[in-house]
């Protein structure tokens, strides 16, 4: 028989600590409320950055457009890097939920941290590549709203990246205590809602770009 979880154990969307973890499951209730409304409003930059996109499209002012200076062979291997980075840090969080031990934790914890930096390294890579095509943000109306869209979405990944790295560290210094749980379930919300927003990109811009 499957074990309900007490209504009173769910204060908010993604992971719960529960009653093992008292004080950082309560502690999360007000952080991770104020956490999701940031998401939301990052979410909203997105969507204007996704129309914006769309709008400009068709403006290459003679210049390349998207089957000129796009490649799929990159984005797929960044958005299998970055599929796998959720599956390793949805067991993070799955070692810390169920006190599986600092050391399971980390490792998982480092597996993403890779997965995260190979995803940024092999967009500055594409990036590289567009550049030797002539696609650099001043050529047109395209690549502007491009290069307003993808690397935002790179520097969101970088900024996740430092905070694991900070988060490592404070683990080193004062151990998994409260600080640090609610710091990672706050990271693994910004984590997987970048993913999802990774996705979106994959399949607008790269895919339809490249279709079209």
């Amino acid at each position: 028989m499957t074990r309900q979880t007490p209504a009173s154990d769910i204060r908010h969307p993604g992971l719960n600590l529960g009653e093992p973890h008292k004080e950082a499951h309560t502690a999360n209730e007000e952080l991770a409320f104020g956490f999701w409304v940031f998401m939301m409003s990052d979410l909203i930059v997105f969507g204007l950055l996704f129309a914006t996109y769309a709008t400009m499209l068709g403006g290459t002012a003679g210049g390349p457009g998207p089957s000129d200076v796009l490649e799929l062979k990159g984005p797929f291997i960044e958005t299998m890097l970055l599929l796998a980075s959720s599956f390793t840090f949805g067991m993070a969080s799955l070692a810390l939920k169920y006190e599986q031990g600092k050391l399971r934790l980390i490792g998982w914890l480092l597996i993403t941290l890779l997965l995260g930096l190979g995803f940024i390294a092999h967009e500055l890579m594409d990036f590289q590549s567009m550049f030797s095509k002539g696609g650099v943000p001043s050529r047109s109306g395209f690549l502007s709203a491009f290069f307003s869209l993808v690397p935002l979405h790179g520097l969101h990944v970088t900024a996740a990246c430092l905070w694991m790295l900070a988060i490592l560290g404070q683990m080193a210094v004062y151990g998994v205590d409260t600080s640090v749980k609610t710091g990672l379930m706050r990271l693994a919300i910004l984590w997987h809602f970048l993913d999802i927003v990774w996705i979106g990109i994959f399949s607008v811009v790269y895919l339809g770009g490249l279709s079209g």
